[in-house]
């Protein structure tokens, strides 16, 4: 039982630390959505899903049905050809959801109304186990850290850095 109750006190620290993070880069000019919110509108197809990490990244692994749109060479012209509804439910993500902030305030400068962000990106729906696809549509562990420091918010997975 104490076991139990110190798992999930470390748990709540993990959560806590991760918020703590997140504060100091992200203003919350994008809201947040939880992995859960977002896992229940990818399964109702109610969402479009754009990932924020560099190429080499996303090929190691994403979540299923996105689109790549970078960082580094983000474009909102790129992005209004491929999503012509501006009111489209559209969630960023990148490892943790600090650069996908900066592209989705990008994208809600260009006049998308329903931008969000999500809460922990990529490592967080690993983390809560939900499935990550490679660049061939196989479900796979790998998830690319996108740095040795960074890569420790990653608790679930294998961390492949190419």
């Amino acid at each position: 039982m104490n076991i139990l109750l110190l798992l999930l006190g470390f748990q709540g620290f993990a959560q806590d630390a991760l918020g703590d993070l997140l504060s100091l880069y992200n203003t919350r000019s994008i809201p947040y959505i939880s992995v859960e919110e977002l896992r229940m509108l990818q399964l109702n197809d109610q969402v479009l899903l754009l990932d924020s990490r560099e190429i080499e990244e996303f090929q190691v692994s994403r979540i299923e049905g996105a689109i790549n749109v970078g960082f580094n060479k983000f474009s909102t012209d790129n992005v209004s050809e491929q999503i012509q509804s501006m009111d489209a439910t559209i969630v960023v993500y990148c490892s943790l959801g600090i650069r996908s902030e900066e592209i989705g305030e990008k994208l809600k400068k260009a006049g998308y109304t329903n931008v969000l962000n999500l809460y922990g990106g990529i490592f967080e729906w690993k983390n809560k186990d939900y499935p990550v696809v490679d660049s061939e549509g196989n479900e796979t562990e790998k998830v690319h850290p996108f740095s040795k420091a960074w890569g420790k918010w990653l608790l679930k997975g294998k961390k492949a850095y190419e």
